[in-house]
């Protein structure tokens, strides 16, 4: 009979402090991967490292089987997930929920059966369900950003904003990076919504380079704004007067850093294989007696051209 109150323990906050007993190396366990589909750049990569870290667990646990169902919408998410319980008996589920309010009856029903529950990224419309949360670090994305930007430019010099989804994500991002120039002298001569869509940010870098004639830097905060940025300047021929930052970690931002394009000086890390860190963490608390109930966020980088090589990953689609 399997156990599904192995990772039962003490909770703790920030740090991994407690977990259940060793388990026996003889019996099996089944984990549920939940998440969205490969819709755009960085899901695109979460999907990679997810299926990446099934094929190198299974063939270092041969106790362990998965689970893995990508859904486009979060009405597919929630059968999936009632799928996994009913026919699949899982242990653990690993979850990055399609949308917060939507999944949060379905993840504590899954909760209340036992199972053990790691969300990923996005959190639940309630606190606490969770037995592991793993995240990037958003104030993190923003404050890394924001320094750059206040140590490279000077007092007086212009920069335009690339919002994300308005979302409190988006919010702690945008507070940290406004927090990080406070003081600088910079002007933030606008600021919009790209939606973390290149097409989006296109439309809106178009509309900035039109309203004005100076600026020198651009904080797109996410890499497909950051191309949708790129393709306007370029159809303006301003290549010239400004450099872009923008963020997460796709693999043609990367390259181009490694190869010190000047227009692309630096990136801020939000990687997509933070999947991986949970899919990982959540079968090494089955398979044995290692802590990892609470919350695990993964701090934000400086990606520069000395150190892009590390967060080079050319066969990833992100």
């Amino acid at each position: 009979m399997k156990r599904r109150d192995i990772f039962k323990g003490a909770a703790v906050a920030v740090a991994l402090a407690a977990s259940g007993p060793a388990m026996a190396q003889d019996e099996s366990y089944t984990i549920g991967v939940a998440i969205p589909s490969a819709t755009h750049g960085f899901m695109g990569g979460l999907n990679y490292h997810a299926q990446a870290a099934i094929e190198r667990l299974e063939a270092t646990y041969p106790q362990l089987d998965f689970v893995l169902a990508t859904a486009g919408d979060a009405g597919k998410m929630v059968n999936d997930i009632e799928d996994m319980v009913a026919t699949r008996d899982i242990d653990a589920l690993v979850v990055l929920p399609f949308e917060s309010e939507p999944l949060t009856s379905p993840v504590q029903a899954v909760k209340d059966a036992g199972i053990w529950v790691t969300v990923v990224d996005r959190g639940l419309s309630v606190p606490g369900i969770e037995d592991l949360y793993v995240a990037g670090d958003n104030t993190g994305f923003g404050r890394v950003a924001g320094e750059y930007f206040a140590e490279t430019l000077k007092e007086g010099d212009n920069i335009v904003v690339l919002r994300g989804i308005p979302t409190t994500l988006d919010n702690e991002r945008v507070d940290a990076f406004s927090a990080a120039i406070e003081g600088s002298g910079i002007n933030v001569l606008d600021m919009q919504h790209g939606n973390w869509n290149r097409d989006d940010a296109f439309n809106v870098m178009q509309d900035f380079l039109s309203k004005y004639d100076d600026i020198d830097a651009v904080w797109a905060a996410d890499d497909d704004m950051a191309i949708g940025v790129l393709e306007a300047i370029a159809q303006a021929g301003r290549d010239d007067e400004m450099w872009v930052v923008g963020g997460a970690g796709m693999k043609e931002i990367i390259k181009r850093i490694m190869d010190g394009d000047p227009q692309l000086p630096v990136n801020v890390t939000y990687p997509p294989a933070q999947i991986a860190t949970a899919i990982e963490l959540t079968a090494l608390g089955l398979v044995s007696a290692t802590p990892v109930s609470g919350r695990f966020i993964i701090g934000s980088q400086r990606v520069t051209p000395d150190n892009a090589a590390q967060f080079y990953f050319p066969d990833s689609p992100f």
